[in-house]
């Protein structure tokens, strides 16, 4: 099958090729890729105009990025999840940072209040997450000054609470983040207790607290990935624990009976308790 592309799409690159600028370029390369046919022949096509598209728009950012000790939108991960905030304006995203996390942030009726992105500390029986708010989403977001680096942060975290007031804004939210592949839940006005339980469940993590043989559990608990076995764990609490290792008791979800006797291969369920016993 031939690629075939339609009238809009060569007049679209036409204009691409008598482009002067890096954003001139950019705004004409996305829109060959709105343009472009939508098949398997246009694998490649679609491949090497999204490439172009990417290294446009880092060289663009570069260029933008202040100098010297200016403010640097980059963002340190911290705790065991990067979680965004994200929604378009007056939608209550400063509210919702601070109810989380107690975060001191700007909180009006205006619209716009944050212009960059806030952080705070969410804690989560024990385990810390990051929390990060970004400021309003608008129409073409990612031709915005700072766009692209946002949906970059966006786009490398762990999960995006979304915020709107109206379906419309939900279709804006939709069209704006379209090639985000983060996992998105949407906040409907629980509790902070409920909804950070919601938050934690989309995350591809779990919690385990180890005890030592006749003490109570270590808190608190340390995160892991969904998957981890007792290996995992006894290689996490010191690494000479694997040559000493001699069988470890389970209790919680993984456990067939409570303090279930295991191997290192066995795998681990949310808010078990590992108690580690060695040689």
């Amino acid at each position: 099958m031939a690629t075939n592309p339609g009238f809009e799409f060569q007049r679209a690159e036409e204009e691409y090729r008598a482009a002067d600028t890096p954003e001139d370029k950019l705004k004409k390369l996305q829109r060959m890729l709105r343009t472009a046919p939508k098949h398997k022949s246009s694998g490649n096509l679609l491949a090497s105009i999204k490439e172009r598209i990417a290294k446009l728009k880092k060289s663009i950012d570069k260029q933008k990025r202040p100098k010297g000790s200016g403010y640097s939108p980059t963002i340190k991960r911290e705790g065991a999840a990067q979680i965004c905030i994200v929604g378009t304006t007056n939608t209550g995203k400063s509210t919702l940072l601070h109810a989380l996390t107690g975060a001191n942030v700007a909180i009006a009726a205006y619209e716009f209040t944050t212009k960059h992105p806030e952080i705070g500390t969410l804690d989560h029986e024990g385990v810390k997450l990051q929390l990060v708010e970004i400021p309003a989403i608008v129409e073409q977001f990612e031709d915005s000054a700072m766009g692209p680096t946002y949906l970059s942060i966006m786009e490398h975290a762990d999960l995006l609470i979304l915020l709107f007031n109206t379906p419309k804004e939900k279709t804006l939210l939709d069209k704006e983040l379209t090639d985000i592949t983060t996992k998105r839940i949407i906040y409907n006005n629980e509790t902070k207790k409920v909804f950070a339980k919601k938050v934690w469940k989309r995350l591809p993590l779990i919690k385990v607290c180890t005890k030592q043989p006749g003490r109570e559990r270590d808190l608190p608990p340390i995160s892991f990935p969904k998957g981890t076995t007792v290996r995992d764990v006894a290689k996490k609490v010191h690494k000479d624990f694997l040559k000493s290792f001699k069988y470890a008791r389970i209790k919680g979800t993984s456990a067939k009976f409570l303090w279930q006797t295991v191997g290192l291969d066995h795998t681990l369920a949310d808010d078990d308790v590992v108690e580690l016993h060695l040689h």
